[in-house]
């Protein structure tokens, strides 16, 4: 077939299109609702996927970390709950510093205690989290510092009044300045801002799910100086135990912060510390330093199991095996659509070949071949095709755009996903087009001159 011939077959394909403009919208709705269905999933996916990616940064890869159990099992008197404080002395800095000198798997432990305080600056207030932590924290959760510096090993050794403030922190209290050099008042003490973190965009399920808060809202103090000049529960004398509200004054080192608390359970916790943080060498090693862990806190607590050890990889995994699954379901059912718009098609090009049985015995009789008759049939399928890709191409965008609007779910549409949408459409076309190309051509010209 030579290109003139080629081009003319293809015109008239498009005249039989465009002459039928609300016929062939019809019969590509199939085709558009399929792949804007395609599509919307398919961003969706990538969208979870970047969402693990992400958090898999903000809760450090190869990392344990270790929690106190938020409470005793429901079936355990009073008593066993005061004979469990009283063997037990919870998780501790011991247990943190035990890891490092007895597992070489081990890169960097990173002990942390965390209370919430009121803070007061540039005469503005708020209660904020104020956590007190060692140097390895802003490596293990690879948290950069945007302006000032880390602490040093001297300010961590000697509980310096100092703290790194989050960017949320900054833009509350100093707006028109810089925190740098200057003091914010937490509690009773006045801490002296090194550093502020870098803002890092969160989502708000990994805080939840891996125990992971904010970085933007906290402020963030040397350990020791929190136990020295706040609270350690380890050394806390606790007054008033019989009411539901307590004051629990701390020593520390001709500095001290009187803590209130109106939560009893609170201020009576025996757990020195609120979390640590195990940053494993390998990944390969990550289950057996788990084990490990697990074995050496029972046996440092009396052989009970007052703690709680979570792998956030593993979670976040198993999160993501789960996503792919329901994706492929999301995908196989907006496939489907796929197939029946195909199917839609070829009913409707078949139906369009009996309707237009005259104009093919014409074309054969006056010199047309088989050839330029499946051609023409075939380029009208691949043509609805296409215009229903690009019509559903649009659809896909808008949809995971308000997905992403309306639900706040990430979506992320990729350009490999519009490239093999539209290729699935345009082979739709020919696929489904051919049937009735193929019955268009096969027509007995006599018998077509004579179709009523």
């Amino acid at each position: 077939m030579n290109t003139q011939r080629l081009l003319y077959n293809l015109s008239m394909a498009v005249d039989a299109v465009t002459d039928n403009k609300f016929r062939s919208f019809l019969t590509a709705l199939g085709i558009i609702f399929g792949v804007g269905a395609v599509i919307a999933m398919l961003a969706i996916g990538k969208g979870a996927k970047k969402e693990i990616i992400d958090q898999m940064k903000y809760v450090g890869v190869n990392n344990i970390i270790i929690t106190p159990k938020s409470d005793i099992d429901a079936n355990q008197t009073e008593g066993s709950k005061t004979a469990k404080k009283k063997f037990s002395k919870g998780l501790t800095i011991a247990d943190a510093q035990s890891f490092v000198d007895f597992i070489p798997t081990i890169a960097m432990v990173s002990p942390e205690v965390v209370y919430d305080v009121p803070v007061v600056s540039n005469g503005k207030s708020s209660n904020l989290q104020m956590t007190g932590v060692k140097s390895d924290f802003f490596n293990i959760f690879n948290i950069n510092i945007a302006e000032g510096n880390f602490f040093t090993e001297e300010q961590a050794k000697n509980g310096a009044q100092v703290c790194i403030i989050g960017s949320n922190v900054k833009a509350k209290f100093f707006i028109d300045s810089s925190p740098i050099g200057q003091y914010i008042k937490c509690g009773n003490v006045n801490l002296k801002i090194i550093g502020i973190i870098e803002k890092m965009a969160m989502s708000a399920s990994t805080g939840q799910d891996l125990g992971v808060s904010d970085y933007n809202d906290g402020i963030y103090a040397p350990i020791q100086t929190i136990m020295l000049r706040y609270k350690d529960r380890s050394v806390v004398t606790t007054a008033n135990l019989s009411d539901n509200s307590s004051t629990t004054v701390v020593g520390g080192g001709g500095n001290y912060a009187v803590v209130s608390s109106s939560n009893k359970d609170e201020s009576i916790s025996y757990n020195q510390l609120d979390k640590i943080v195990v940053h494993v060498k390998n990944t390969e090693d990550v289950t057996q330093t788990t084990d490990l862990i697990f074995k050496m806190l029972k046996r440092r607590h009396s052989n009970m199991e007052d703690f709680n050890i979570i792998v956030p990889e593993v979670l976040l995994k198993q999160e993501q095996r789960t996503k792919d699954i329901f994706n492929i379901v999301l995908g196989a059912i907006a496939s489907i659509s796929l197939i029946v718009g195909g199917i839609g098609i070829m009913n409707i090009m078949l139906a369009s070949v009996i309707e237009r049985t005259k104009e093919i015995g014409t074309r054969l009789a006056i010199g047309a071949t088989k050839k330029d008759i499946i051609f023409q049939f075939l380029a009208e399928a691949t043509i609805i095709s296409l215009i229903g890709g690009i019509l559903g191409i649009i659809l896909g965008v808008v949809i995971s755009k308000s997905i992403t609007s309306i639900t706040h779910i990430l979506t992320i549409v990729s350009f490999g996903s519009v490239v093999i949408s539209f290729g699935v459409s345009a082979t739709i076309g020919i696929c489904f087009g051919y049937m009735p190309a193929k019955k268009a051509a096969n027509q007995n010209p006599v018998e077509s001159l004579r179709y009523e």
